[in-house]
């Protein structure tokens, strides 16, 4: 557009000034009107020209951009927003709070990406919002679009700890896996130090900052009943028969009298995707038990000086060494088969998850490179398993890369069990109670036994019944002669 210089100012004024004179002085606004002369020529040439430089400015409205919910989390697929902050025709900048959305894990507050007008909001405040779906569509001022990911503020996980005005001068960027990883382990990040691009928060400050908290670690959870041998039963209190133990205390149940539906969500929609998968491998099963006193007498011996250096040695880590020992004359139950069904990977590492009932729910962290350890290096890595579970703060690490799974159900109770599979593993076992049990010795006396059952469900596709059997045998063998497994150890 030219440029306009003072004549042509002065004559669109002169201009402009007679039109409204003429508007708001005519004869129908005045008694007495007089006659206007003409407007020059060059007055109506100026004015058109006007008129064709208003409307090609409107023709050229800027770009108008669809702003989507990115992702904010691992299976969470919608939120609620809970409140607007904007309106339609606010002008926002990069990195302005846009709205606050709610899922079942924390509230977000979503922040913009571009600089623009607010042309349209797509939900209203309480509506479900879903991620990857438009939420505002803004006018930007450039017709280029931003590279870099939504940016958004994560308040506390606690809210009555920190809300949205006492932090809302304080911007945390971070990508969405990012923020997933320091939610799984209850960090806030406006407490990380982020040593990315304009202080954006990667994955290496979680963990930097996860492995500095120490002092804040629980005590672990047990995962195995520690098995004592029977001896003289203490005197019952007076309050209880003898040999009945209280039942644990339970919070009292409310009854509504209503039905209630609510949406899966959290570890319960993971469970159903998981076990979904899981359910489409035709199992089989086996069960055995195992006779443990050779064991509980070795272990009786060994804790003590495991104690010594800071260990506590079950029952499991034999367990795991033991699988490792059987796996490896029967790799094909370390190995996975690909979603095709045309080939199978035969593991290098024996990776053994064991499943943990912790806080967070059900969860798998595995003891990597089995092969590689002693007895005593697995319960190191137990040690520190549990530790992490017990504080909800196993993270990525170590819930990834299993390999072969071994699930404790005898902690909480029960002998025998159905596992399911955890794809794309093959095979699972699960662990019932240590029972002292009567059982005819060698020399057809009746003594007693520490039994353990063992229920293990194995790829069919892969695995047949005699492979299973020996597998188990082996395993069973090295338990029940714990000597013979520590001259094994490799």
């Amino acid at each position: 557009m030219a440029a306009v210089t003072r004549g042509s100012f002065s004559a669109l004024r002169v201009l402009l000034t007679q039109q409204y004179r003429r508007r708001s002085f005519g004869p129908q606004n005045l008694r007495l009107s007089r006659t206007e002369p003409a407007p020059p020529r060059w007055a109506a040439s100026l004015q058109s020209s006007c008129r064709r430089t208003l409307q090609t400015a409107v023709e050229r409205r800027r770009p108008v951009v669809q702003f989507k919910l990115s992702d904010i989390g691992e299976g969470i697929m919608e939120v609620t927003v809970k409140e607007w902050y904007v309106k339609e025709g606010d002008r926002v900048s990069q990195f302005d709070s846009i709205c606050e959305v709610q899922s079942d894990k924390a509230s977000v507050t979503i922040t913009s990406r571009y600089d623009g007008v607010i042309r349209r909001l797509y939900y209203e405040a309480d509506a479900t919002a879903l991620v990857g779906k438009p939420l505002v569509d803004i006018e930007t001022e450039s017709a280029s679009e931003l590279s870099q990911e939504d940016v958004v503020e994560t308040p506390a996980m606690a809210r009555e700890e920190h809300t949205h005005q006492e932090i809302k001068g304080h911007k945390t960027q971070a990508t969405p896996a990012v923020r997933r990883l320091a939610m799984e382990n209850n960090i806030k990040l406006s407490e990380v130090v982020g040593t990315g691009k304009d202080g954006r928060i990667l994955k290496e400050d979680i963990l930097n900052f996860l492995a500095k908290q120490t002092g804040a670690i629980l005590p672990p959870a047990p995962l195995f009943q520690e098995i004592q041998t029977p001896g003289p039963a203490p005197t019952p209190p007076l309050s209880a028969p003898a040999g009945v133990r209280p039942p644990p205390a339970t919070p009292r149940p409310d009854f509504t009298g209503k039905d209630v539906t609510e949406p899966l969500k959290g570890f319960h929609k993971a469970m159903v995707k998981t076990m979904t998968a899981a359910l489409k491998i035709p199992h089989f099963g086996y069960c055995d038990e195992v006779d443990l006193s050779r064991l509980v007498l070795l272990r009786s011996e060994l804790k003590p000086v495991a104690e010594r250096r800071g260990v506590r040695l079950s029952y499991l880590p034999f367990f795991i060494k033991a699988a490792s020992l059987s796996l490896l004359r029967f790799p094909i139950l370390n190995s996975t088969l690909d979603e095709s069904c045309q080939n199978i990977t035969f593991k290098a590492s024996h990776n053994i998850g064991v499943a943990m009932d912790t806080s967070l729910g059900l969860l798998v962290p595995s003891v990597k490179s089995v092969q590689l350890l002693s007895v005593f290096q697995v319960a190191q890595e137990l040690t520190r398993l549990q530790t992490l579970g017990a504080a909800g703060q196993l993270g990525t690490a170590e819930l990834s890369g299993g390999t072969f799974t071994l699930s404790n159900i005898g902690s909480i109770g029960g002998t025998y069990a159905k596992p399911v599979i955890l794809p794309p593993e093959v095979a699972i076992g699960a662990l019932g109670k240590i029972q002292v049990l009567p059982r005819f010795g060698p020399d057809g006396q009746v003594k007693a036994a520490h039994i353990m059952k063992v229920s293990w469900s194995a790829d069919h596709r892969l695995i047949d019944g005699a492979t299973m059997c020996r597998f188990s045998n082996l395993w069973r063998e090295y338990l029940e002669n714990p000597a013979s497994m520590l001259l094994d150890l490799k």
